[in-house]
């Protein structure tokens, strides 16, 4: 009789748990600053307001399943496209047009009060975030044209640097047949004009991001922005030491400053281990992925069709959720539960942490932060509070 007394007790309490977390993932304000669907939808033909389950991250209907509220869609082309403003509005062309097919479903927004609205309306809340300043090509005027259309954040550098401001990648391995690693001026971080960006930047109310910049423009940003800043997609260096993550005195200066780091769901920035594992798969498919590649469906796509075909075997090797918590848990132990939120990455990556499969599974983060003992209010501010602070701060003149 004790016995079922206690599996009964037992029972209840995991029941007890399940509605908690359910609970507060439904009630708070779920914001991702970044997803790369614009991207796919331009080059592959993806229309994301179909069923897109099996092809890819995220669509229309997942992202509500998911609970997902307000999504800041990343605009991206290589640092060496040809006319790259005209192909970041293109991507935003896409998801205007999804906007102007689905009214009752996703609206785009420009500030934090219509964000409120449109979360009472039931609807997703977009936004565009900007991931390369070779986007403006360097007219401050174009900057702003970004910002009208919805842009929030501007990431200053993409892997390849714009000629005002140094990228994590330029930094730490610099080309030495085309001057990489350096700007114009013949350094590394901001020049005149980048410093120029960056007070354009805090005069409109949009947030500047620092992902994928070096630790020379980090630095002097932060000593120039008058607002608090963003890393949009990045994680704890400490824990993987990849030149896209923060090391602990970056992630202490955003804190701060009042900003927030989004943490990025790429296993190869939350498991040290990962990359060695992912180029073992690479070279077990070496032939398969060379002919893809040869075919013209480049390294990202031709990696995206290998991952899909044997997803079994990723499995296998693939991180499990604990660690993406793991970079969560330790910017709260060392700055605080207000400076951390999710900034995924998804379909910008090829592949995701065990569990999160794609946008419906974002409840299981918040399962995961309520198993670890984080209440209601410090997992809300993660979930989005934090980053929506950050966007109303930068908002204020």
């Amino acid at each position: 009789m004790k016995l079922q007394i206690i599996i009964a007790a037992l029972v209840f309490a995991c029941q007890v748990q399940a509605q908690s977390y359910k609970k507060i993932h439904r009630k708070a304000i779920v914001v991702d600053t970044h997803n790369d669907i614009l991207m796919k939808a331009v080059d592959r033909g993806i229309v994301f307001d179909q069923n897109l389950t099996g092809k890819t991250h995220s669509d229309l209907v997942r992202w509500k399943k998911g609970g997902l509220d307000v999504q800041l869609f990343s605009v991206y082309c290589d640092g060496d496209t040809k006319e790259p403003f005209a192909f970041a509005n293109r991507e935003m062309d896409t998801l205007d047009a999804v906007v102007k097919r689905n009214p009752g479903k996703i609206v785009k927004v420009k500030n934090y009060a219509e964000i409120i609205e449109a979360v009472k309306q039931h609807k997703i809340a977009a936004l565009f975030g900007v991931e390369g300043g070779h986007m403006i090509e360097n007219d401050l005027n174009k900057l702003e044209a970004l910002y009208n259309r919805g842009a929030r954040y501007l990431t200053l550098t993409h892997n390849i640097s714009p000629n005002w401001a140094t990228s994590a990648a330029d930094e730490t391995n610099p080309n030495p047949v085309i001057g990489k690693g350096l700007n114009a001026d013949g350094k590394k971080g901001l020049t005149a004009f980048g410093k120029q960006v960056v007070q354009k930047m805090n005069q409109l109310g949009m947030m500047i991001d620092v992902s994928h910049v070096g630790e020379q423009t980090f630095w002097d940003i932060i000593h120039l922005t008058t607002k608090p800043i963003i890393a949009s997609h990045s994680s704890v260096y400490k824990l993987t030491p990849h030149r896209r993550n923060l090391k602990d005195d970056q992630i202490e200066a955003i804190a701060k400053n009042g900003g927030v780091v989004q943490v990025n769901f790429n296993p190869g920035f939350i498991d040290s281990s990962f990359d060695r594992k992912e180029m073992n798969f690479i070279n077990e498919h070496k032939a398969e992925n060379d002919s893809l590649i040869k075919a013209g469906l480049g390294d990202f796509y031709a990696l995206d069709y290998l991952y899909q075909k044997y997803a079994a075997e990723a499995k296998t090797f693939r991180p499990p959720l604990s660690k993406l918590i793991d970079h969560i848990e330790y910017i709260i132990k060392l700055v605080g539960t207000d400076y951390v939120g999710l900034g995924s990455d998804f379909d910008g990556i090829n592949v995701t942490p065990l569990q999160l499969e794609d946008v419906t599974d974002y409840p299981l983060i918040t399962k995961e932060l309520r198993k670890r003992g984080y209440n209601k209010d410090d997992i809300t501010k993660i979930l989005g509070g934090n980053i929506l602070r950050v966007l109303k701060a930068n908002e204020n003149h």
